[in-house]
């Protein structure tokens, strides 16, 4: 490791413009904390897909140029262009990339999105409303119960544009109702990625002193010593991410790091 040198593109084994301006804009900002004695910006893989590029090129190296893929990365129902300002507008923030009132205006679109989606929870069709004329439309089935606006809005077929005539006057821009609509509708998958997330962000918690000896780890595979001691990753999550590392290896290393840190 060598302290104070931030690179970027080729050198580190990307191909591609947009590869090495992810990384300068990277590089730029760790450079300026670094002088300010502040913590590093480091994107999860959930977060952004400059931060699964960086974490793969860290992880598993590059035998030949490498280039970002959507394929790449496990969390892309996540890594939505729709989302980009909620999963990065703070970290831009943070960094002072972000103005104060471009931030707030932000915060202020959020909550108008949110408070939306707990308005739609409110209203409420039943089977005799003339909503069930426009779902017969559409080759919804009719209603047959009560249901909320924010039920119907998960249907294939329903859209926010199709039931505002139903919901009164809103003041979101059209960007805001496509987020209310997708927040709505993919809710579950959403959800269901959120909680692998969470699973993994245990392990990413789990630091890995930079000083470890993994030539004292008894019981780890050769392979692993090997590689652990080459690409020295930051945390238990990282490790399990390179090439070769297996489940036994990883266990192996926590109950190390249980008994000696």
């Amino acid at each position: 490791m060598i302290h104070n040198l931030f690179t970027a593109g080729q050198i580190n084994g990307t191909s591609g413009y947009e590869e090495a301006a992810a990384q300068g804009l990277i590089a730029g900002i760790n450079a300026t904390k670094k002088l300010n004695g502040e913590s590093p910006l480091v994107l999860r893989r959930d977060e952004a897909y400059i931060g699964v590029m960086i974490d793969d090129l860290v992880t598993k190296g590059t035998k030949e140029p490498y280039r970002m893929l959507t394929s790449r990365a496990e969390y892309r129902l996540l890594l939505r262009h729709d989302n980009a300002d909620e999963r990065l507008r703070k970290h831009g923030y943070d960094a002072h990339l972000v103005k104060k009132e471009v931030y707030q205006a932000y915060l202020d679109k959020m909550e108008r999105i949110h408070n939306e989606i707990d308005r739609l929870e409110t209203i409420r069709f039943t089977p005799k409303h003339e909503i069930n004329d426009v779902l017969e439309e559409l080759g919804s089935s009719r209603l047959n119960e009560g249901i909320s606006a924010k039920a119907l809005l998960q249907r294939p077929e329903m859209d926010y544009q199709k039931l505002k005539p139903f919901i009164g006057e809103t003041t979101l821009t059209l960007e805001e109702e496509k987020r209310v609509t997708i927040l709505i509708k993919y809710k579950g998958y959403i959800d269901k990625a959120l909680r692998q997330v969470e699973k993994v962000k245990k392990m990413e918690e789990k630091q890995i002193p930079l000083d470890i000896d993994y030539d004292n780890v008894l019981n780890l595979s050769l392979e692993a010593k090997q590689k652990l001691s080459e690409i020295r990753p930051l945390t238990i999550a990282q490790a399990s991410r390179i090439s070769g590392i297996n489940p036994a290896d990883i266990s192996v290393l926590l109950i190390y790091l249980k008994q000696h840190y």
